[in-house]
C-alpha cells in the first residue's frame, strides 16, 4: 500500500499557526477523501478533518473556524492550515485516504510516520 507522507509539524505558542503538508496524494486525490487525524500518547487516532474529490470539507467540532483543510491537484499536496492554535492541539497529525461512507472511514493508504505538533509557551 502506498504511504502518505506527513510535513510541517513543530513547536508553536499558543494562539500561533502552522501548515501541515500530507504528500505521496497522487494516487488518491481525485478518487477518495484526504483525511488528517491525530494521536496524543494513550488515547485512539481521531479524524479531525477531511476533504473529498469534489472539495467538499467536514472538521471536527473543536476545530471549525480554526483548521482548514485544502489540496493542490496540479501538486498532489493536501494541506491542514491551523490558526489560533492551542495546547489541546498538542498531537501527533497524521493523514490518509479513506472512502468515507457517513462516520465511517475505510482506509485506502498504510499510515505514515506523522508529524508533531506541540503548542506551548
Amino acid at each position: 500500500q502506498v504511504q502518505l507522507v506527513e510535513s510541517g509539524g513543530g513547536l508553536v505558542e499558543p494562539g500561533g499557526s502552522l501548515t501541515l503538508s500530507c504528500a505521496r496524494v497522487e494516487s488518491f486525490i481525485d478518487i477518495y477523501s484526504v483525511v488528517w487525524y491525530r494521536q496524543t500518547p494513550g488515547k485512539q487516532r481521531m479524524v479531525v478533518a477531511h476533504i473529498t474529490p469534489d472539495g467538499d470539507t467536514k472538521y471536527i467540532d473543536s476545530v471549525k473556524g480554526r483548521f482548514t483543510i485544502s489540496k493542490d491537484n496540479a501538486k498532489s499536496m493536501v494541506y491542514l492550515q491551523m490558526n489560533s492554535l492551542k495546547p489541546e492541539d498538542t498531537a501527533v497529525y497524521f493523514c490518509n485516504a479513506a472512502r468515507v461512507v457517513g462516520n465511517t472511514y475505510y482506509l485506502m493508504a498504510s499510515w505514515g510516520q506523522g508529524t508533531q505538533v506541540t503548542v506551548s509557551s
